[in-house]
């Protein structure tokens, strides 16, 4: 079409300048597979390139990914299934090892390998890699076992410091003076507003009360009650202003979910189960698991002690935080954590 990028390409010779296709290269990677015997498929190759005898077994788009998956991973197979039996936190990292898992043979896959009887040097690098792969006894939970064994200890400290920073904060809070005061100081302005009313003599107040203080707004229009507080605090009470300094962890406990930290914590148990599991389940696989069993026991001694302390930290922790929300006399099933955390950083 005239003034596309292909009619200028034509007229200026850019056309010409396209770099030569390497064909040979295009044909084995892309050339359709076509079924030449009982025991597989070998890859065609056109008169323009040598012929491949490669025999293709794993449907191709699959077998490319795995190709290109396992050329990032720069360890021989037979290496690579040692590295993984003895849970070499070394030799792969977690994201190598996920993606492994992805590439577990299926069933299907399995019965087509098992079929084949020609020479195993034939197949292609996915299926020699399934066939290392078929020798290991439930070889996809032994890698997510893996998976776990590598992610633990820095899932284990994320969640415990996690878990500490709200404690601290829980602490805090009930623990910080100045903030008392300034509560009171609120209490004092609210029930001098409702002087004269039922609510003019309250005791105490609802922690989403405290949002009023930036919405209620003076005759002006300008000046809100938060304003004036601040105005009565630092004529009255200077002495609370820097309130803040007492609470030093709120900031990052802010950021955190207590529904989050009980996911964490649940994903860590489970996956420490899956573990014992297949412990459990590999003293029937013989030698070939041998080298698992002992690095699962070790990492199981230590594993299952940490996960006792933090379990019992975050039970700490559940209880601290129905302490604090107790403290400012709201029911914790109905107040929970999150929303009275809202209204603690806003105000």
């Amino acid at each position: 079409m005239s003034g596309s990028l292909w009619a200028e390409a034509q007229k200026s010779g850019d056309a010409a300048k396209a770099p030569e296709i390497d064909m040979s290269e295009l044909e084995n990677l892309f050339s359709a597979a076509v079924p030449t015997s009982d025991h597989g498929r070998k890859s065609k190759s056109g008169s323009a390139g040598p012929k491949s005898d490669k025999v293709q077994l794993i449907d191709h788009r699959r077998a490319y990914n795995c190709e290109i998956m396992l050329s990032k991973v720069k360890v021989p197979l037979h290496d690579l299934m040692s590295s993984v039996l003895a849970l070499e936190d070394s030799a792969l990292d977690v994201d190598q090892v996920e993606n492994l898992i992805k590439f577990c043979p299926t069933k299907e896959e399995m019965e087509l390998l098992k079929g084949y009887t020609g020479e195993k040097e034939k197949l292609g690098k996915c299926e020699q890699f399934f066939l290392e792969l078929m020798q290991v006894p439930r070889v996809e939970s032994k890698l997510r076992v893996f998976s776990f064994k590598i992610q633990f200890h820095s899932q284990v400290s994320d969640l415990r410091s996690s878990l500490s920073a709200v404690y601290s904060a829980a602490e805090e809070i009930k623990g910080s003076v100045k903030l008392k005061r300034i509560m009171q100081t609120v209490l004092s302005l609210g029930n001098a507003l409702n002087q004269g009313t039922a609510r003019g003599s309250a005791i105490g107040f609802r922690l989403d009360s405290l949002l009023k203080l930036t919405d209620t707004r003076a005759h002006n229009k300008k000046t809100t009650l938060m304003h004036y507080l601040c105005k009565v605090l630092a004529d009255k009470l200077p002495e609370v202003l820097d309130f803040s300094k007492d609470l030093a962890s709120l900031e990052a406990a802010s950021k955190i979910q207590m529904r989050i930290l009980a996911e964490e914590m649940q994903a860590i148990s489970k996956g420490l189960e899956k573990v014992v599991q297949e412990l459990s389940t590999s003293e029937i696989d013989g030698p070939v698991s041998e080298n698992f069993r002992k690095t699962s026991k070790d990492f199981l001694l230590s594993a299952e002690a940490e996960v006792r302390t933090l379990a019992s930290l975050y039970s700490g922790v559940g209880r601290n935080v129905d302490a604090m929300i107790i403290y400012f006399g709201e029911d914790p099933s109905r107040c929970p954590f999150e929303q009275g955390k809202v209204q603690h950083v806003g105000f």
